[in-house]
């Protein structure tokens, strides 16, 4: 037995504490007991030899500190102790392993602050302590540990920011911080993470924008920033992410309309931007969107119809209600009074309505004053015409309406146009004085006989004479 290298006993049905001579196994390289119901603590003695490389004892009811050994134990290249009740100072129980590759201690009950020491593992590739109970900052000198892939500190009481000096772990693939108290902005420079494919900074305080240079984690599958406080727009880099299948960013504060430029995102498969500020209509681009599974929407300010999509048509009226006004083919949604239309079309319809509407009432506005300089015209005229047919209704009035009669009294009252009443001569004929016998004076013109064209080429002259004539008699 004191040479014993290697034990296998994980996923069975053991129980009970584990046997305190196992750290008496000077060559011992490996212990598997993960998957079983053991219980108390680690024996004292584990790697009393140098020697262990591999201890899994996960998923068990282990309880008490970490022995003392292993924090000196440089051989350790894979450790899995999470699914326990283990407690202890994290910070003091374990050290720096040059050759450590995989550590998992999540879901336990360690306390204390993250060590420094971790950023001296240059072998690193996981580091899992979620669900614990640590607190203090996330050490930025983790940046040393060039070849971690896997950084999982969620669910604990971490506070700060996020480290800027993370952007240096370019080989990292799944960044989970959520459950927190970070603080602060998300620092633009986890956009330099291009092999990112799980980031999750869900449940924590973080505020500002969601920074544009997310786009350039083009590799994200699983992307989570629900319940902090980030505001402004959703970024349309969003959509450079062609792979993205979860997008969560409920519970935030953020405005403006969804850009309809994520409807680009041909694998997404859940969609959550409930309980936020959205305003406007949810783009028609999103009938684009046939991996779409599950989608919530609730507790915006959107309106208008939804997607003729599946994932819109099965959603639940929760995750739908208490919108400004959304329509369609779902529970508990009225059904549209008008077709859909796309937000371009609507904006351009505003637009035309806004040209429109002014020109016509302008175009309205010249009617009427036409139509009223036309009539004001119209009554004058007529009562020019009225005033003429009164003139000339009281001068046949004055005359009887008898030409045969007028012509007879003409004759007589000028004795047959003599010279004794002549009282002037013009270029169409002579004048003479006429004494009615009706008491009325008048001017009578007799013309000479002429030709047609002469009387026409001397028109003007003719209507001098009538002047004239006009004037001597008002006189």
């Amino acid at each position: 037995m004191s040479k014993l290298m290697k034990i296998y006993l994980h996923h069975n049905h053991l129980s009970g504490p584990i046997p305190s001579a196992l750290g008496n196994l000077t060559h011992l390289q490996s212990l598997q007991l993960g998957d079983n119901h053991l219980s108390g603590p680690l024996p004292k003695n584990l790697c009393r030899g140098g020697q262990l490389a591999n201890l899994s004892a996960f998923i068990n009811n282990l309880t008490g500190l970490i022995p003392p050994t292993l924090k000196t134990c440089k051989s350790l290249f894979r450790v899995r102790l999470e699914g326990n009740q283990l407690t202890g100072n994290i910070s003091e129980a374990f050290g720096i392993y040059p050759n450590l590759n995989y550590i998992a201690l999540s879901n336990n009950k360690f306390y204390g602050e993250l060590s420094p020491n971790w950023g001296q593992c240059h072998s690193l590739t996981s580091l899992r302590i979620s669900n614990n109970n640590i607190s203090g900052k996330i050490p930025p000198e983790l940046k040393h540990a060039t070849q971690l892939h896997e950084l999982d500190v969620s669910s604990n009481h971490l506070i700060g920011e996020i480290p800027k000096e993370l952007r240096a772990l370019t080989l990292m693939y799944k960044l989970l911080l959520s459950g927190n108290q970070l603080s602060g902005k998300i620092p633009p420079e986890i956009g330099v993470l291009s092999n990112l494919q799980y980031l999750n900074l869900a449940s924590n305080n973080l505020s500002g924008p969601i920074p544009n240079q997310l786009g350039e984690c083009s590799k994200l599958l699983d992307l989570n920033l629900s319940k902090n406080k980030l505001g402004e727009s959703i970024p349309f880099s969003v959509s450079y992410i062609n792979g993205l299948q979860n997008l969560d960013l409920s519970r935030n504060l953020l405005i403006g309309e969804i850009p309809q430029e994520l409807a680009k995102l041909h694998s997404l498969e859940i969609l959550d931007l409930s309980h936020n500020m959205l305003n406007g209509c949810i783009p028609n681009s999103f009938n684009d969107l046939k991996s779409l599974t599950v989608v919530n929407i609730s507790y915006n300010q959107l309106e208008g119809p939804i997607p003729n999509i599946k994932a819109f048509h099965e959603a639940s009226f929760d995750a739908l209600r208490n919108n400004k006004g959304l329509c369609g083919n779902a529970t508990g949604l009225m059904p549209c009074a008008v077709a859909a239309t796309s937000n371009g079309h609507r904006k351009s319809s505003k637009i035309i309505i806004f040209i429109v509407l002014p020109l016509f009432g302008l175009l309205l506005l010249l009617f009427v004053m036409a139509g009223s300089f036309l009539i004001l015209c119209q009554k004058n005229q007529t009562r020019k015409s009225e005033s003429i047919e009164a003139q000339l209704g009281d001068f046949f009035t004055l005359w009887g309406y008898n030409g045969r009669i007028l012509y007879e009294n003409i004759i007589e009252a000028t004795e047959d146009f003599s010279a004794n009443n002549c009282i002037g001569s013009g270029g169409y004929g002579t004048v003479y004085k006429a004494a009615l016998p009706i008491g009325e004076v008048v001017a009578v013109k007799k013309l000479h006989q002429s030709e047609d064209s002469m009387i026409s080429n001397n028109l003007k002259a003719f209507e001098s004479e009538i002047h004239a004539l006009s004037e001597i008699r008002q006189s």
